[in-house]
């Protein structure tokens, strides 16, 4: 699998923005197409609502003309009244009200089902990259994702996209009014449009970046919360609640001056866009005031023009301010493709064939760098080899490497050099999903979920029935007291299991690992926090759980692998010492045998 990819740390610096990722912006587009029929009729009916919102001024001019004594004539020669234009501002506003209804709601459909899909890929993305690309990224970088950047998506598919559509649509219909009124009055008033067009493009490119700007400094804030929040205990006991108070207000303060930034810009541009573009219709209107007093045009023209210049000025200021909502939209939509875009692990293929594994395991000549440090091994030819139903024990100082080896077995990463077999079989020519479904594992530190007590030991097993979740809580040691709790198996465990003890969590997790069933068990040795009696009890249902097994123990209480058929002794990552407790005890110069001095002497 890849593991290279784009970092989301806030901290990291971020690409410019370019034409090209201008355009790769736009591909955000492509969740609509589901909902294209929804989204052309609801263009139509906006189309509709613009074009009568643009009549009106029409209809207006009209009715000063009709009533300063220059009616309108029929081409049958009728004079239409002053109750019958009147009528038909009535039909008027009532088709705009139908109009803008159906767009609205079509709009809000198109919104929120599109969203709803892009949060859909997201999530799915998520837990469909391999590890390292959450070892690469924080988790609040990786959330506000899916939290702010789909926001802003959110309000551009339901608001900015359909008001830009508008105001395009009124400054194109109310240049083609004006033109029909008077020509050279348009051609002057048009005048003012070259210099806003340059400088809408350089403000845009400003606004776009600080835009994006202001998104980095938000995640960082999400990251704070995301961190200070999952580690609660930690600042509690280290009385750092004003630290943590004091960094997140300060890193909101950076938010809020990258957005001033952005927003002083953004005020700047429209700024100009009224004083330059409002100035030269006062002009116009001006010029137009002494035709109409020498005769040239009526009033009726003059009001039209006024309210068709006056529609264009709004929509050239409108677009200043959505000009900038647009670079925003592109910033986020940049920044949720670069995560669709990530490379993912080859996982529920579809068309597998279920395998049947023994847990025969060979490691042989197994190297392994991190891909960010190459230069520094943490594997180096490492060989062994276990029979199916061994048990097997990984011990040696922390850093040794010990962790890394079942990471591997598992595919988490990638190997650097040699292979791992599985019943003879390479683990790269795996569905990653199959050879992780018969893989089973047990922390040292059990994260629960923070659903029900049997929601987390059915996670090994999604579809399984109450009585092999309570069978498999009996073996787990856990039954005893589950069964105490007066919800039982439907008891919430609060968020990370907060509400069980540590070695309740333990054996939950057994239990969750018996009802997977795997041919290969990994235990991250489950009783070096716990106390005596909760250790017993822990130890007694891995016993169970080991039976015709072939497991993999990282042990870290020396005294627990006794009875195991083989210890190996991991030391800067290699294999120095191997065989059994005996041996390796009598080994008076061997590192195995000072680790058990070590922990004879501090217990």
């Amino acid at each position: 699998m890849n593991t290279s990819g784009t970092t989301l740390d806030p901290d990291v610096p971020k690409k410019k923005l370019t034409k090209e990722s201008f355009r790769q912006g736009l591909r955000i587009f492509r969740f609509t197409l589901p909902y294209r029929t929804k989204f052309s009729i609801g263009t139509v009916l906006l189309t509709l609502s613009s074009a009568s919102t643009m009549a009106f001024p029409w209809l207006i001019g009209k009715l000063a003309d009709t009533a300063s004594g220059h009616p309108v004539v029929l081409p049958n020669g009728t004079a239409v009244t002053i109750n019958q234009i009147a009528l038909g501002f009535a039909l008027l506003i009532l088709l705009q009200g139908i109009f803008s209804f159906g767009r609205i709601w079509l709009f809000t459909q198109v919104s929120e089902f599109t969203v709803r899909d892009i949060r859909q890929a997201l999530y799915r993305q998520f837990v469909s990259l391999p590890i390292p690309y959450f070892e690469k990224n924080r988790v609040g970088a990786i959330t506000s994702r899916i939290t702010s950047d789909v926001g802003i998506i959110q309000d551009s598919f339901s608001l900015t996209l359909a008001e830009l559509f508008r105001q395009v649509m009124t400054l194109v219909a109310g240049i083609v009014f004006i033109m029909v009124v008077s020509v050279k009055l348009s051609m002057f008033m048009l005048l003012t449009f070259p210099p806003i067009v340059v400088l809408a493009m350089v403000f845009g490119k400003k606004i776009r970046v600080l835009a994006k700007l202001t998104q980095d400094e938000l995640a960082k804030t999400n990251v704070i919360v995301e961190e200070t929040l999952q580690g609660i205990n930690t600042v509690k006991a280290f009385t750092n609640e004003q630290f943590e108070t004091v960094r997140y207000t300060s890193s909101l303060t950076k938010t809020v001056r990258a957005a001033l930034r952005s927003n002083l810009y953004r005020g700047g541009f429209v700024s100009f866009v009224i004083i330059g573009l409002f100035g030269g219709i006062v002009l116009v209107l001006w010029r137009a005031a002494t035709l109409v007093q020498a005769g040239q045009m009526t009033i009726g023209d003059l009001t039209q023009f006024a309210l068709y210049t006056m529609f264009i000025g709004a929509s050239v200021a409108g677009l200043g301010e959505l000009y900038g909502k647009v670079q925003s939209t592109l910033g986020a939509s940049e920044r949720i493709l670069e995560i669709l875009d990530e490379p993912t692990e080859p996982t529920h293929q579809p068309g597998t064939t279920p395998l049947k594994v023994r847990g025969d395991i060979d490691y042989r000549h197994v190297a392994f760098s991190y891909p960010t440090r190459p230069d520094l091994p943490v594997l180096q030819d490492i060989n062994f080899g276990i029979q199916a139903g061994e048990k097997i024990a990984l011990v040696g100082p922390s850093g040794a490497g010990k962790s890394t080896i079942v990471q591997l077995l598992m595919q988490f990463y990638e190997l650097s050099g040699g292979k791992i077999l599985i019943d003879g079989r390479d683990v790269r020519q795996f569905d990653l999903t199959e050879l992780r479904r018969h893989i089973g594992i047990v922390p040292q530190e059990t994260l629960l979920f923070g659903g029900s007590i049997r929601e987390n030991i059915a996670y090994g097993k999604i579809d399984a029935t109450d009585a092999e979740i309570t069978a498999a809580a009996r073996k787990a040691n856990a039954w005893q007291f589950i069964s105490t709790f007066p919800e039982g198996l439907d008891t919430l465990v609060g968020e990370r299991g907060v509400k069980l003890s540590g070695g309740q969590r333990q054996r939950i997790a057994i239990a969750r690992a018996i009802l997977k069933n795997p041919a290969i068990l990994i235990l991250d040795e489950a009783t070096s926090a716990l106390d005596s009696e909760s250790e017993k009890l822990v130890q007694s249902a891995m016993d169970e759980l080991m039976q015709d097994r072939t497991s993999i123990i990282i042990a870290h209480r020396l005294s627990t692998i006794r009875k195991v058929d083989k210890i190996l002794v991991i030391d800067g990552g290699r294999i120095v010492e191997q065989g059994s407790h005996d041996e390796l005890a009598h080994n008076e110069n061997g590192i195995y045998a000072n680790l058990l001095k070590l922990q004879f002497e501090l217990s």
